[in-house]
């Protein structure tokens, strides 16, 4: 390199000795604008009145934000109904995380065989902030079939793949995950209790897969299991779906091992190992 030659400029992604977190580094009206955005996606569509209610916000501040955000295509506003909803432009902003990994792509037909092979809705998902989050999903060909979109949320506690890779976890890492969302109780089989939680997660640790007996919905049924990655750490979760009466005890032992086959697929696919 010459004396003019200028040496070239490594990219950065923050600051050099960026390592401070603090609150003081947030944009708090932006950090507020993405509340109103998350809380309007757990509606499914709401009024300007009920989402200031909800977040205790005035609603000229909620209305600006929601208008700032219609104007990118991240909100929608159906003035039928008065309601405001989540737009194309969250969709495919939030479309890139599925595209960021071959999680998703790599599981499609894993799932597609897993439908096949059960009848069952099967699904692909992760855990995010002490929760579930679905990635993906193939449907039965059933009238009654159980939903999950991608990108919908899940408690863990009340969910087949939640408990599968809770299951996998430190009793101290449960317990975080427990303190921070609680164990609402949403049908009378929830495990509404850390004692019968842990003792269901036993279970799951020893029979190799999760049970949700109705404990999120009355009248459905999910079975999961876990997927490894190279280190042996569990990254996600497959599951099958559906109505209780679709899937009775006497059903469940051959279900399930169709489920672990497919989780053990899955894994050997993403070069994982099972531990």
């Amino acid at each position: 390199m010459t004396a003019d030659a200028t040496p070239e400029r490594r990219a950065r992604g923050r600051p050099r000795a960026w390592g401070d977190t603090s609150e003081q580094n947030k944009i708090k009206s932006l950090d507020r604008a993405l509340v109103i955005l998350e809380r309007l996606s757990t509606h499914g569509g709401a009024t300007l009145t009920e989402l200031a209610e909800d977040l205790k916000q005035s609603p000229a501040t909620v209305y600006r934000v929601l208008y700032t955000f219609e104007a990118r295509g991240m909100v929608d506003f159906d003035p039928a109904t008065q309601t405001w909803h989540i737009g194309a432009g969250a969709f495919h902003v939030g479309s890139q995380f599925l595209r960021r990994t071959s999680l998703v792509e790599r599981a499609r037909p894993f799932l597609r065989t897993l439908m096949q092979q059960t009848e069952e809705t099967a699904n692909l998902g992760i855990t995010r902030d002490g929760q579930v989050l679905f990635l993906s999903q193939v449907e039965t060909h059933h009238n009654i079939r159980a939903f999950f979109p991608p990108g919908a949320m899940s408690p863990m506690h009340a969910s087949g793949i939640g408990k599968a890779l809770l299951a996998q976890m430190s009793d101290k890492d449960v317990a975080a995950i427990v303190r921070q969302h609680k164990l609402p109780a949403f049908t009378d089989q929830t495990l509404a209790t850390l004692e019968a939680l842990a003792a269901d997660l036993h279970a799951t640790r020893v029979r190799g897969y999760a049970l949700d007996a109705e404990e999120k919905n009355d009248g459905m049924r999910c079975i999961a299991a876990p997927v490894f990655d190279m280190h042996g750490e569990p990254v996600a979760g497959v599951s099958i779906s559906g109505p209780s009466a679709r899937i009775p005890d006497d059903r469940v032992e051959d279900l399930a091992d169709v489920v672990k086959s497919t989780a053990a697929q899955l894994t050997t696919a993403l070069g994982g190992v099972t531990p």
